[in-house]
């Protein structure tokens, strides 16, 4: 099968799965659907933009209809937190509402649609940049399209697919200025997207950062001193489409707001706070939480946070991120070198976009308990890249004999800790003498092989996230 037809295999996968997930998925059990849902209703019902108020987060209300699974008695109307997004999501969805009489599936199957989107952008920025590795390509589209907590969002109604396609445009878009060595008459493309994004969600604002920084680095030594200023203004004049939303937002929440996040901020009364939680738990207690919770709902963990899987596909995921990390690892010092410019440019610049994704989330987490791994979803292109990068490098002979040594020491050293505490966490021993049992058996076995085992995982994420609807999302969330 060639690459274009696997790729539209795994797209019609995504949207196979995407509609289970939608079907199955009982009314508002997925994060802050009801608010989502409200805000389109009102652009539909009253024909304007809506405005965040104090009490759109009625949190006792919240808490009292999520504990009883949102029972038919008990309307979402309250729940308006959301109100303060900015509104391109809404406005494309609206006539969906409109069309079907505000039908859940229908727009759930909006998000699903721009979700695949968000996959064929996923294997055309891998294939921009490894053009010679098509596997990485459909490795990278096969993650996002199949981490079962990001096909569960993106069959819900909120505006994070949206937000990811357009920085996965951008990113495509900045990848492709690379190659070209930034053509003038091509320098306005990304401010494109990065206008789109100002007008979709505050996750897709590093667009703007990543653009002034890779301009500064990279295009600005390009052109003579003369032109500089000129051209980086060219290059931004899309922007001027967003003025009007921000102008907006000022003129609503004061000047000092023009993303509306204060007054966001001062009408979520009762949402739980970092440091009330530090006090009580401690920094320890309060990073374990981080962690732990972070990387379960980063892969799965449905509700609203409610329902996670079972602890040992945690544990299996967590073997296979530690695998692909240390394949990253060995591949680093030598495949860095091997790259070409354009090349080395486009993985920094998906670095610099999982940075500074990454450190918005630490920064939200600064203020509030949001310990939530979809907060890392903008940047699971990166993230897919890096991963399928590492598996495929892990694979290789050296790398599976030292990943095979490293678990043997980590398996006796559970042994010895079982023999002097009496603690043995039998879990933990099995799934350790069974990633040293894999690299053992690997190792053994040709190298034309690799291919497949590479693909294997990926088959197998994509079975964990098709049984994730009747395992753990129909069974628990129904009311």
């Amino acid at each position: 099968m060639g690459h274009k037809a696997s790729l539209l295999t795994l797209i019609a996968a995504f949207l196979v799965l995407g509609t289970i997930y939608a079907s199955l998925t009982p009314p508002w059990q997925a994060p802050d659907e009801p608010a989502h849902y409200n805000y389109i209703a009102f652009l539909v019902r009253e024909g304007r933009l809506p405005v965040l108020r104090m009490g759109d987060y009625p949190h006792s209300y919240l808490e009292e209809i999520k504990s009883r699974r949102f029972p038919p008695d008990m309307s979402i109307e309250p729940i308006r937190y959301e109100f303060h997004q900015p509104p391109l999501y809404y406005v494309l969805a609206a006539p969906i509402y409109a069309i079907t009489g505000g039908s859940l599936l229908a727009l759930r199957l909006f998000s699903v649609a721009i979700g695949a989107g968000v996959v064929a952008i996923a294997f055309l920025i891998a294939r921009e940049l490894f053009p010679e590795a098509p596997e990485l390509a459909l490795g990278t589209a096969s993650f996002v399209a199949f981490v079962p907590m990001h096909t569960a969002m993106s069959a819900s109604v909120n505006n994070d697919s949206l937000a990811e396609l357009i920085i996965g445009l951008f990113l495509l878009e900045m990848v492709r200025l690379f190659k070209r060595s930034w053509p003038e008459e091509a320098l306005w493309k990304p401010s494109v997207f990065i206008a789109l994004g100002f007008l979709t969600k505050t996750t897709a604002y590093i667009t703007f950062a990543l653009y002034l920084i890779f301009f500064g680095l990279s295009a600005w030594r390009r052109f003579p001193p003369g032109k500089r200023l000129r051209l980086l203004a060219f290059s931004l004049w899309p922007l001027l489409f967003s003025l009007p939303w921000f102008a907006r937002n000022m003129a609503v929440y004061g000047l000092t707001d023009p993303f509306g996040l204060a007054r966001h901020d001062s009408i979520v009364v009762g949402q739980p706070r970092t440091y009330q939680w530090l006090e009580t738990m401690g920094a320890s207690g309060l990073l374990k939480a981080f962690l732990l919770t972070s990387f379960r709902s980063f892969w799965g963990q449905f509700g609203w946070m409610a329902v996670p899987m079972d602890e040992r596909v945690y544990g299996l995921l967590a073997l296979a991120c530690l695998f692909a990390l240390w394949g990253l690892l060995h591949w680093l010092p030598q495949g860095w070198r091997a790259l070409k410019d354009a090349q080395r440019l486009g993985l920094i610049l998906l670095a610099l976009s999982l940075s500074l994704t990454a450190l918005s989330f630490l920064w939200y987490n600064l203020k509030f308990v949001q310990h939530q791994g979809r907060y890392l979803f903008p940047a699971l292109t990166p993230l897919g890249l890096g991963f399928s990068l590492g598996l495929r490098e892990g694979l290789k002979r050296k790398a599976i004999v030292t990943a095979g040594l490293i678990l043997a020491l980590g398996a006796l050293a559970l042994v010895v800790k079982g023999l002097i505490t009496g603690d043995w966490n039998r879990f933990s021993l099995a799934l350790v003498l069974a990633g040293t049992a894999f690299c053992v058996v690997k190792a053994s076995i040709p190298e034309k092989w690799d291919k497949l085992i590479f693909a294997l995982f990926f088959f197998g994420l994509a079975i964990l996230s098709a049984l994730c609807p009747f395992i753990y999302i129909k069974p628990y969330l129904n009311p």
